[in-house]
């Protein structure tokens, strides 16, 4: 389900960063709807147990990359996964639609999404980190489905933006879309680019933030905390959604629309838990950066339903 802050109005509940790495809760009320997500058709079940069939396996691929030598951002990836598998649906949709994952570190997530979605052919877990391949811990254009690289957080917020602003110069359709962590925002750079995404009326471009609660070191409120954050963007001008970022049929909604009955962009908060799937690790700091033998690796990867 979705909570929906028709901005400018401030009388919307606030959405700050959760205290702790739990799950989401599946029912909010909405409290108003922007001009695109209205009349929005519904995902069919069939596609809907495919991108679910698809999450499910991108996961145990990247249960696959935490137990190479080199390990990888296993709470990250999984905590977004679900996002990614959505975007990357909307963008099959051949418009011109870019995703950008600007939370780099999640290479992982993003590499197995890719192959699940059917960007990338040949399967990257094998391949993870070894000399001679493009799967590296942050993702580059030598990957097929990446045009931007990433890694230095904040970095792929503008090119999402840059991407939206240029599409429209150039009279096409297709959003912008940046994926960003909500540890993520506290790079200046991306208030930066949110500010002149607004000024541009930039309809066209999507910022979603993978609110998982999490950070390098540590939880995000308590390191620097994000209250009232629909609110925030709101003030600068954009759509907001607070969604269950796990919740695909959710997900795949608020990004089917083209967005473009509207020069406000739109900043989706999806609440998501650390470590999503593997329970072993789920809500867990430990669970950022993992590496695990083979056999670990087994274990998890049966338990992911």
């Amino acid at each position: 389900m979705t909570t929906v802050h028709d901005a400018p109005t401030h009388a919307a509940t606030a959405t700050g960063a959760p205290t702790h790495a739990v799950a989401p809760a599946h029912a909010a009320t909405a409290t108003g709807a922007p001009a695109t997500a209205t009349a929005t058709p519904a995902v069919d079940d069939a596609t809907l147990a495919l991108l679910a069939e698809r999450a499910r396996e991108a996961r145990r691929l990247v249960v696959d990359m935490a137990a190479s030598p080199r390990g990888c951002h296993l709470g990250g990836s999984l905590s977004v996964l679900d996002i990614l598998i959505a975007v990357l649906h909307r963008a099959a949709r051949g418009d011109g639609t870019e995703v950008v994952l600007s939370k780099g570190h999640a290479a992982a997530g993003l590499y197995a999404a890719l192959h699940v979605s059917g960007v990338l052919p040949e399967n990257p877990a094998p391949l993870y980190g070894l000399a001679g391949h493009p799967y590296t811990g942050h993702p580059g254009p030598k990957v097929p489905g990446v045009r931007f690289p990433t890694g230095s957080l904040g970095h792929g917020v503008p090119y999402a933006a840059g991407w939206a602003l240029a599409r429209r110069l150039d009279h096409q359709g297709g959003l912008g879309i940046a994926v960003a962590g909500d540890g993520e925002l506290q790079e200046g750079l991306v208030w930066e680019t949110v500010q002149v995404a607004a000024a541009q009326r930039l309809g066209n471009f999507v910022l979603v933030v993978d609110r998982n609660g999490g950070q390098n070191d540590g939880l995000v409120a308590d390191i620097s905390p994000l209250p009232r954050l629909a609110e925030r963007f709101d003030a600068f001008g954009f759509d907001t959604v607070t969604v269950d970022g796990h919740d695909l049929a959710a997900l795949t909604e608020v990004f089917a629309g083209d967005r473009a009955g509207t020069d406000r962009p739109l900043a989706v908060l999806a609440d998501t838990v650390k470590g999503k799937g593997v329970r072993a690790v789920e809500g867990k700091a430990a669970s950022h950066y993992v590496t695990i033998d083979a056999a670990r690796a087994a274990q998890w990867k049966r338990a992911i339903r």
